[in-house]
């Protein structure tokens, strides 16, 4: 069985007029374990809401998202809060660091919320992604590229099964987004973690073995 198995995907959001706007259309879609994967897309496609689907921060209209064999659609909301912390990271393309923490206090609140605060292993990972020296930092005194390294760091913190990384160089310029790139992967199978990561830049898929098109996965692309 796969990692990742999602079958008859569906979600949509209702228009002003009362119609309804179908975002996500996915039929057959699945990950190994351990597996590092790109999805191709243009912005508006609807990849960043197929990665919230799968992450649980959204829930499904229709369909089955079986992540190591349970279904992340037929559970709680609560449910899934708890399966991402526990089984997920996630590097958003915004980071989406805590401002008012220290680079160690990031890393250690996405502990919190999944098997509990490690210091050491918090401490451990900041020092593998080049910032053993940052720890008392704060983002705002980070580079950009600085903020990414943290935001892979607390996205690995719980030990996941699955990184979901959505256009995660998007905002570095083209040596970092390079490096960026280099260090996730290197990381995530260092850790034993399978890898989908979304984008629309060729640079960036290109070093990839295994590239899907989401344009073509996503039946909802071609609705009238």
């Amino acid at each position: 069985m796969p990692l990742l198995a999602i079958h008859d995907l569906v979600k949509a959001y209702r228009t002003p007029g009362g119609g309804e706007h179908r975002v996500v259309d996915v039929r057959e879609f699945s990950l190994e374990a351990g597996a590092q994967v790109a999805l191709r897309g243009e912005s508006g496609s609807g990849k960043t809401t197929f990665l919230n689907l799968i992450a649980g921060i959204l829930a499904p209209d229709s369909g089955a998202i079986l992540l190591d064999g349970l279904d992340q659609a037929r559970v709680s909301e609560a449910a899934r809060d708890r399966r991402r912390a526990e089984s997920l990271g996630y590097i958003f393309q915004t980071f989406n660091l805590l401002q008012g923490h220290t680079v160690l206090e990031n890393v250690e609140l996405g502990m919190a919320f999944g098997r509990g605060v490690d210091r050491a292993y918090a401490a451990s990972l900041l020092q593998r992604v080049g910032l053993g020296g940052k720890l008392g930092h704060f983002p705002r005194q980070l580079s950009t590229g600085q903020q990414q390294r943290v935001a892979v760091a607390r996205a690995l913190a719980n030990h996941p099964k699955l990184v979901l990384a959505d256009e995660p160089t998007g905002n570095l310029d083209h040596r970092n987004a390079r490096e960026s790139l280099a260090l996730i992967r290197e990381v995530c199978r260092e850790c034993g973690a399978a890898l989908l990561l979304v984008s629309h830049d060729e640079g960036i898929l290109s070093g990839f073995e295994s590239v899907q098109d989401f344009t073509r996965l996503n039946r909802a692309l071609a609705a009238p």
